[in-house]
């Protein structure tokens, strides 16, 4: 017998169904030449382009030893690349809550009716609000700071990047997550990505996933840099 879909209600833990659809979610395979959720859709203006041209990922076919991953610093994943990793969404009134495994972070999506500010100050994950569109839950979030990427891929992002989640949940246990970004300082088309698939795992508990600098540090000094290190003859 189907579990009727609640109404309105995207509460839950939610995971991709495996680990490569975790990887497709925001372009974490490194086992394709594509970009990421984005790839076909991107086209970069002469800012992003030179900003893209000097990032160096390490994932993808642009991979570099070393890498200057803003993550490897420990800074903030930010969106929607932390979208990637499970994460529970949580209702209470006025609000949606939702906890992100990755980084422990925690991201308040207003839905009193409010309107985004005019002038928001630039954060890591922006300013959300969110309504319902029939069924489906749309979040609108503006005031991004320009410092992480959109991907891992090194596609980068400016402060005027605008996006829109659209949540719908196509049974019980699943939902299915679309990303749309207008960012006219850093693409001249929108992007859009393909629609997302994603499980509800009621006994899933969040771990901690702290990122330490000391441990990102003894990580780059004990197993990174030598297994860089070219053979000698």
């Amino acid at each position: 017998m189907d579990v009727p879909i609640p109404p309105h209600d995207v509460s839950g833990v939610w995971l991709p169904p495996d680990p490569q659809a975790l990887d497709r979610l925001v372009g974490y395979n490194n086992r394709g030449a594509s970009d990421g959720a984005f790839a076909k859709e991107i086209s970069r203006t002469p800012w992003a382009e030179a900003r893209y041209n000097a990032t160096k990922p390490g994932f993808g076919p642009r991979r570099a030893p070393g890498g200057n991953d803003p993550i490897l610093h420990c800074d903030p994943v930010g969106m929607p690349r932390i979208l990637g990793g499970a994460f529970e969404m949580i209702q209470i009134p006025g609000r949606v809550l939702m906890f992100m495994e990755s980084n422990d972070v925690h991201r308040e999506i207003w839905m009193d009716g409010r309107e985004p500010p005019k002038v928001p100050d630039p954060t890591w994950y922006g300013y959300s609000i969110g309504k319902w569109d029939g069924n489906t839950l749309v979040v609108d979030t503006v005031g991004f700071n320009d410092r992480s990427w959109i991907d891992s891929w090194g596609n980068p992002h400016s402060d005027e990047m605008h996006m829109v989640e659209r949540y719908r949940r196509l049974d019980h246990d699943t939902l299915e997550l679309t990303m749309t970004i207008d960012d006219p300082k850093a693409y001249t088309n929108q992007l859009v990505s393909s629609p997302k698939i994603l499980k509800l795992h009621p006994k899933y508990e969040l771990v901690e996933s702290l990122c330490v600098p000391e441990d990102e540090s003894s990580f780059l000094d004990k197993v990174r840099e030598p297994a860089m290190k070219k053979p000698t003859k």
